[in-house]
């Protein structure tokens, strides 16, 4: 079983990306769970929330503790102190929506990979400038990254759980799919 955790702000859009990635893993043939875990449910507040996918039923129920991969939506949460590595095996990505590459020196047992989601977000108008909802970037740049989604069932996920804006999110999956680049 693989098990991926994702790492946000309220409002970025973890909890779809979440549910888009494991519709994505699916229409690729997987079984498939996704769910979030809230604290404090306002914008701007840290939350995370779950995909996990294997190639047969999956009968556990809690929360993802070892994850294989982390996402994270907002870089700033590391600045803040979310260690987002917690619990991840070793050699497992880290994917991390940033301007710039970072100091990462705490992550050298793991794969780090970086996109600059919130422009990409900003560019297709997802969201607003100051608040980019960055979900369907950053799973273009997972697909890529990983290979373990294709690029086209996270488009047919997109367009098929994403209720607005779709062509203008698919556009932003594909770009971050191009522009992902691996630090380590």
């Amino acid at each position: 079983m693989i098990e991926i955790r994702i790492h946000g702000r309220g409002g970025q859009g973890a909890v779809v990306a979440s549910a888009v990635l494991a519709s994505a893993l699916f229409y690729d043939g997987r079984y498939v769970q996704a769910f979030p875990a809230f604290g404090v449910e306002r914008r701007g507040a840290p939350v995370m929330a779950f995909t996990r996918w294997d190639y047969k039923p999956i009968r556990i129920r809690t929360n993802v503790y070892r994850p294989d991969h982390v996402i994270v939506l907002d870089w700033t949460l590391i600045l803040e102190g979310v260690d987002v590595a917690t619990g991840l095996k070793e050699n497992g990505w880290i994917l991390i929506n940033s301007s710039r590459d970072l100091e990462v020196k705490d992550f050298s047992k793991y794969k780090i990979a970086i996109v600059d989601a919130s422009a990409i977000a900003v560019r297709y108008k997802l969201g607003t400038p100051t608040a980019p909802v960055v979900n369907t970037a950053i799973l273009g740049a997972f697909s890529k990254i990983t290979g373990m989604v294709t690029i086209g069932s996270v488009i047919r996920a997109i367009r098929e759980n994403v209720p607005d804006k779709q062509e203008e999110n698919v556009a932003a999956a594909r770009e971050a799919y191009s522009k992902v680049h691996r630090v380590i």
